[in-house]
């Protein structure tokens, strides 16, 4: 039977994927026609221009770029074209991929919400989505954690030292992580974005960190390769999956970097200790002593 925080972690996936999902729903609904209507006016001053100005001018070039940047702005590529395109920014599962993209604070920048009924809800959506983001990620964090002591255990039980069995346990989820988060997705996405390899571990490594710059974005381009319907959710969840296994490790190497302080800072103490220190030096070492409980008494 599942332990009670197995089951936490399971409520509270259940609750933010319903809130990822409501989300989507509620741009969907505010963005969809907007981007349609959008999509159409961009067409139809292209062939405007193409039919009234046979010779390029500065006027008609000034046009033609603030038509392609209006476009920009809101998400659609240029070279798309309405009739034979039929890739949407705001169908359920782009939605949701933006939805993810708010409460994770990534933020690539193609996409943003274009009317005012998307733009409030989008604040008062990150405003309660960003923390809920933050426990999810920390209670599936603790599932990991449970996970990593498992493994120490095991190397514990081998014989092993206890600097050594963290050392090999940052190693083994490190290199997981990597294989995992950082090696495979780039394989795909350079057979649906058409990208190097080095560009995929770029946009995975950008997206994980919460970066998000805005210059690769799955799914956005002239012609995207969207190979189902829910590509864009799924990339969604390998970026919420990937920022939990990011907070581990760094949890794992802050507790490396604590236990290394603490043996150098008693090194010292034992140095220090066939000398007579004289009465400043013995309340600071007694000062050093009594918040070095402390801190072990926190932990």
């Amino acid at each position: 039977m599942p332990s009670s925080e197995t089951c936490k972690c399971i409520l509270l996936a259940l609750a933010f994927m319903a809130y990822l999902m409501v989300g989507a729903v509620v741009f969907q609904v505010f963005e969809k026609v907007a981007e349609d209507t959008a999509k159409a006016d961009t067409e139809h001053h292209t062939l405007d221009f193409l039919k009234n100005y046979t010779c390029l001018t500065k006027d008609a070039l000034d046009h033609l770029v603030n038509v392609i940047t209006d476009a920009v702005k809101q998400g659609i590529h240029p070279l798309e074209n309405a009739t034979k395109n039929t890739h949407s920014n705001w169908d359920i599962s782009s939605s949701f991929f933006f939805a993810g993209t708010v409460v994770t604070t990534i933020g690539y920048g193609t996409l943003s919400p274009r009317t005012p009924a998307g733009q409030i809800f989008c604040v008062f959506y990150a405003l309660f989505g960003i923390p809920l983001n933050v426990i999810f990620l920390g209670q599936l964090g603790k599932l990991l954690s449970r996970g990593c002591r498992k493994l120490g255990k095991y190397f514990f039980k081998k014989g092993m030292k206890k600097e050594k069995v963290k050392l090999l346990t940052i190693v083994f989820f490190l290199v997981t992580g990597i294989i995992v988060f950082l090696g495979i997705p780039p394989l795909i996405f350079t057979h649906t974005e058409s990208w190097t390899y080095t560009e995929g571990v770029y946009y995975a490594f950008v997206s994980l960190s919460t970066i998000g710059f805005g210059d690769y974005v799955v799914g956005y381009g002239s012609q995207p390769n969207i190979p189902f319907r829910g590509y864009r959710a799924l990339v969604c969840l390998w970026i919420i999956f990937g920022l939990a296994w990011l907070s581990l490790l760094f949890n794992l190497l802050t507790s490396l970097l604590k236990d290394t302080k603490k043996k150098i800072a008693k090194d010292l103490q034992k140095k220090k200790g066939n000398k007579k220190p004289n009465p400043p030096v013995v309340l600071e070492s007694l000062t050093r002593s009594y918040l070095s409980e402390m801190e072990e008494g926190v932990e």
